[in-house]
């Protein structure tokens, strides 16, 4: 049974129960996923007791009975929820993210939690508790992060969507690192309540799949204003899919000249300039943009994401809840141990810079300076989408890396200079397959103005119906 998309899901689900076609990706988690590692936890009771209960209305509707996994920073009502961290290893979440409720509401089947980097602070995930995951393609190399598990299950069809966050490029990389389609929407299009935090001004909650289409399907249930968040956006949602027409002429797509001359490697190029001309020829008007500010983004984004992780994960101290070290002398003995035993060493190394940027004169002169900087990134970004609709760059600069190169020669491949002022603007962004590199898959970043998410995703589609990339399967997994 080939089931990678909505379409196919949806064709066998006509003649196949939700409970068939929940224990057939479960037997492929089994099948596959000793190597992968692309789940922390699997929810093989929960998915067949849900996949039950669709049944039970007779004739499903939408997407009832979609599987689908979580990556494990978005909180899941009693199932274990780790944050990929020592620290929450036995957390067991008393009440669902608001975009979990909502999937569930639609009828759609968890079937596990995907593994991340600790925290989501990282962009290999290597930095997991419960190990690295594993790219599909090959598997010696990193999926890229933070949401890599999730990235993972969707590319060797294990699943058939998945949630994500996008703290600095999230979602986009390990998307483009693994050949399927990833979107970060506008911040505040998506409810982040339930989303264990690692920078709140920068989290953005958002999805995996293997098209822009189906994206659009998922995100149009996960998006909406949620009493429970104060950031949400009090805005109407679209139907995304609706919009879905693959008419891009007239559509006037920016090359930013800072994205497009910063070091590629030369396979990413040849693909990336042929993902744009491919663009030109569906009618799309090319214009290069300036973005001056690109420079100084990604330091401006390291100064406010480990201010905001350090106060954030003050509240992880060994009393309330989470890890607690065994016996302590006293109290400071307790919050010592229980800290520094709990977290991994990116999470620390975060912890400490962001206090030390906090503490005395050094907010003024790191912190505020970099939240005047963010305003600047966002003026750029303004001033460039009063000439073009959307914007098109690399996602990453390189394929994926080798696991054994994290953390030594893989400076390069963990460039995040494109994908991090999005989140510093807040405006939505996605990352499509766009061909391939030794062999690895290349993903195309297009982005919007703030709250096109239905421009951005048609483009997407547009792309997408003049090409196969999305439809590229990594062998080993029919």
């Amino acid at each position: 049974m080939q089931i990678r998309n909505l379409t196919q899901w949806l064709a066998a689900r006509r003649d196949t129960s939700a409970l068939e076609l929940t224990r057939h990706f479960l037997e492929r988690i089994e099948r596959h996923d000793r190597l992968l590692n692309s789940l922390i936890t699997v929810c093989a009771e929960r998915a067949l007791q849900q996949a039950r209960a669709v049944d039970a209305t007779g004739k499903p509707d939408g997407l009832a009975g979609l599987p689908i996994v979580h990556k494990d920073s978005f909180c899941t009502r009693g199932v274990r929820t780790t944050a990929a961290s020592r620290m929450l290893d036995n957390f067991i979440a008393p009440y669902d993210a608001e975009a979990v409720a909502r999937l569930d509401t639609a009828g759609a089947v968890t079937l596990g939690k995907a593994n991340m980097d600790e925290f989501a602070m990282g962009s290999s995930n290597v930095g997991s508790f419960h190990g690295p995951a594993r790219n599909p393609w090959h598997a010696d190399h990193v999926p890229g992060g933070s949401s890599g598990g999730s990235a993972v299950a969707v590319a060797a069809g294990l699943a058939l969507a998945a949630t994500g966050s996008d703290t600095g490029g999230s979602i986009r990389q390990p998307a483009a690192y693994c050949g399927i389609t990833g979107i970060k929407p506008t911040y505040g299009r998506v409810s982040r309540h339930g989303l264990i935090a690692h920078a709140s001004s920068l989290d953005h909650a958002g999805c995996f799949a293997r098209s822009a289409a189906d994206c659009a399907q998922i995100l149009g249930i996960m998006a909406g204003v949620d009493t429970k968040d104060t950031t949400s956006a009090e805005r109407p949602v679209p139907d995304y899919a609706r919009l879905l027409d693959g008419d891009i002429a007239g559509v006037r797509i920016g090359l930013p000249l800072q994205y497009l001359a910063e070091p590629m490697t030369e396979g990413v190029r040849t693909a990336i300039d042929a993902a744009v001309h491919q663009l030109e020829q569906l009618g799309a008007t090319l214009i290069d943009v300036d973005l001056p500010h690109t420079g100084v983004a990604a330091a401006a984004y390291h100064v406010l994401a480990c201010a905001e992780a350090s106060s954030n994960l003050a509240r992880y101290d060994g009393v309330r809840y989470g890890y607690r070290c065994d016996a302590p002398r006293d109290l400071d003995d307790l919050y010592l141990r229980s800290r520094a035993e709990g977290f991994g060493d990116e999470v620390k190394r975060r912890i400490l810079a962001g206090t030390y940027l906090l503490s005395g004169t050094r907010y003024q002169q790191r912190y505020v300076k970099a939240q005047r900087v963010r305003r600047l990134i966002a003026r750029d970004f303004e001033h460039a989408f009063e000439q073009v609709d959307l914007l098109a760059a690399p996602t990453m600069p390189a394929t994926a890396s080798r696991l054994d190169e994290v953390g030594a020669s893989a400076e390069l491949h963990q460039d995040h200079s494109r994908t991090i002022p999005a989140n510093l603007a807040g405006i939505p962004a996605l990352s499509v397959p766009a061909g391939f590199a030794d062999g690895l898959p290349v993903g195309l970043q297009l982005l919007a103005p703030w709250f096109d998410e239905a421009r951005l995703l048609n483009a997407a589609h547009a792309f997408q119906q003049a090409t196969d990339w999305h439809l590229q399967q990594p062998q080993g997994f029919a």
